[in-house]
């Protein structure tokens, strides 16, 4: 009896609830006087570092980072098309890892309530090793699932075996001519552009999905 060539995609996920959310907060000013723009966003940004390096040192939050200030100036148009006087602007962007939502929620909402400091994105993460042993277990499984449906294709043409020959990441199988990733995480990202600054913010987190996907090639006996 001839061999059989079976080729077949696997594919896994799982989901998992972050463990790390790193915030994005900017302070920034705007006028007709350089120094004093500069000067305001100085005075919003140092509350905030000095804040910070307490959460640090008290463990409450894994990293913390601050940009260098960026200043420039632009002339704007009014309605009548007329350009009208220079206008500064300066900003400072902050970000801080947090382990605790709590944590997080109460400082982005004491954040939100000072004028010049706005915030900006909430990115929910996972641990490098968690991630790392979710993603080898997703493709595990990835593989399992794709034995199995040859296994059920072989046994299908009556055939009781099935030897891998090929296995790779999706679109690699072959030297295909579009490789795709291999296991990939997957967060949605809380975007806080429009934060109420009236009402108190509580975080419940979707969870993080990580999935895997593989292509295998098998003999059919």
């Amino acid at each position: 009896m001839s061999e059989v060539t079976i080729t077949v995609r696997g594919e896994s996920h799982a989901r998992v609830l972050p463990e790390r959310a790193v915030a994005h907060v900017t302070a920034s000013a705007d006028g007709p006087e350089r120094a004093a723009v500069v000067s305001r966003v100085a005075g919003l940004s140092e509350p905030v570092r000095t804040h910070l390096a307490t959460l640090a040192t008290a463990g409450t939050i894994a990293d913390w980072a601050s940009q260098r200030m960026s200043v420039w100036a632009d002339r704007p148009w009014n309605t009548e098309g007329r350009q009208l006087d220079l206008v500064h602007h300066a900003s400072v962007e902050l970000t801080a890892t947090f382990t605790d939502t709590v944590a997080l929620s109460d400082w982005l909402n004491a954040i939100a309530g000072t004028d010049g400091l706005q915030v900006g994105a909430v990115e929910w993460q996972l641990t490098p090793e968690t991630r790392a042993g979710v993603a080898r277990d997703v493709a595990t499984d990835a593989v399992a699932v794709a034995v199995e449906r040859a296994s059920a294709y072989a046994a299908a043409i009556g055939r009781r075996e099935v030897v891998p020959v090929e296995i790779a990441d999706l679109g690699l199988l072959s030297a295909a001519s579009s490789p795709g990733p291999a296991p990939r995480v997957m967060a949605k990202v809380a975007g806080m552009a429009e934060f109420d600054r009236t009402a108190a913010v509580e975080f419940r987190p979707d969870e993080i999905v990580v999935s895997a996907g593989v292509e295998a090639r098998f003999i059919a006996r």
